[in-house]
């Protein structure tokens, strides 16, 4: 189940109209996409639950299981996610 590192903080930003993920060195913008997926990923609720959520919130997102499992993995190099286990969930994640 991912969950966010403790030295990042997602929160919404008005001046940005968008989600940002801050940490000690900076901030990180966020597209909607990623947004919505990261606001997900609270240690509690796994790939496949939120990959359901999503596909219902937005039915109309062509091929959105793989591009959740490929942001996931992108994130999970770039450090933000506490740990691996959770990739190995459905065997979607691959890392090098």
């Amino acid at each position: 189940m991912p969950a966010i590192r403790r030295q990042f903080r997602l929160q919404w930003e008005d001046a940005q109209n968008c989600f940002v993920l801050l940490y000690p060195e900076g901030m990180v913008k966020l597209n909607d996409s990623a947004g919505e997926i990261l606001s997900r990923c609270d240690g509690h609720s796994n790939v496949g639950a939120i990959v359901e959520e999503l596909a219902r919130r937005f039915p109309e997102a062509e091929n959105i299981e793989a591009d959740i499992h490929e942001f996931l993995a992108d994130a999970y190099d770039r450090g933000w996610f506490e740990e691996k286990g959770w990739c190995e969930e459905k065997g979607r994640c691959e890392h090098d």
